[in-house]
């Protein structure tokens, strides 16, 4: 004789809890996914660009215990394409390296940036006494002695973006431009240097 059909289980309370939890943050995942594209859309964000536009080296000596002294001028041209986004240059860092080693250092003062705006930073390092070793010392010799050094240069910058009334929260702001060739002949021009942006 067969058994009769056995009444279905229901499902328990905190199985239907559950997944009315995961549909209600699928809902605001969704939600903010629409809003970030939306956003970004009317911003239309676009990366920021620096250029060094000069670059001259005067002072220079360097003596028999490998002490460098010299004093490095760069002209930095930051370029702010966005038509909605202004930024706030809270504090900047700039130095200078040859061969991996830094050789200046100095502080740019803070700005602030318009959107779709052109800023160029006259950006003045020194290196004073600054030791090197052996061998970096005598490829800077061999370099001069050719009229032209190789050096890069790096800025690191605290920022924030204005967007209306809006302020972001500060970033870091990494600017790498290399190699930057400068000449020790004020008659050679000077070529302009594309610099790689990390944030």
């Amino acid at each position: 004789m067969p058994n009769p059909p056995q009444p279905r289980a229901s499902r328990p309370a905190h199985s239907k809890l559950l997944r009315l939890i995961a549909i209600v943050l699928l809902a605001l995942v969704v939600l903010v996914g629409v809003a970030v594209l939306t956003i970004w859309l009317v911003v239309k964000p676009r990366r920021l660009v620096y250029t060094i536009e000069d670059g001259s080296i005067h002072g220079y000596s360097l003596s028999k215990n490998n002490h460098l002294n010299a004093t490095f001028k760069f002209v930095l041209r930051a370029y702010n394409p966005n038509s909605k986004v202004s930024i706030y240059y809270d504090k900047i860092e700039a130095k200078v390296y040859y061969d991996d080693e830094n050789v200046a250092y100095n502080t740019v003062d803070p700005f602030f940036q318009p959107h779709r705006n052109v800023t160029r930073l006259e950006v003045k390092l020194a290196a004073e006494d600054v030791s090197l070793f052996r061998p970096v010392a005598r490829d800077l010799e061999l370099e001069k002695s050719s009229g032209g050094v190789e050096l890069e240069v790096r800025f690191k910058a605290r920022i924030r973006f204005k967007l209306g009334k809006w302020k972001s929260r500060h970033r870091t702001l990494r600017i790498y431009c290399a190699p930057v060739l400068v000449h020790f002949s004020s008659s050679k021009l000077f070529e302009r240097t594309f610099c790689n942006v990390d944030m």
